[in-house]
């Protein structure tokens, strides 16, 4: 099992996710990431709008996942 935090994966806290695949720990965080959308909890809000101006160019988008993938993996 590894973890990583909400932070470490775009995020505005320190929550924890822990899980056996980098697949397993992006969908956690993305749940996470809905929960706080629901309660529209500011800072998570913020980061979610950086998140999306990264996902308005996909190789941006896709080299972050690929970074973020690579640090899981070196855990």
């Amino acid at each position: 099992m590894k973890s990583m935090t909400c932070k470490q994966l775009g995020g505005a806290c320190d929550k924890v996710f822990t899980a056996e695949t980098f697949d397993e720990i992006a969908a956690l965080s993305q749940a996470h990431g809905k929960q706080m959308f629901k309660i529209k909890d500011a800072s998570h809000m913020r980061a979610m709008s950086k998140m999306t101006e990264l996902m308005h160019n996909p190789a941006d988008m896709q080299k972050w996942m690929d970074d973020r993938r690579a640090e899981f993996n070196a855990l």
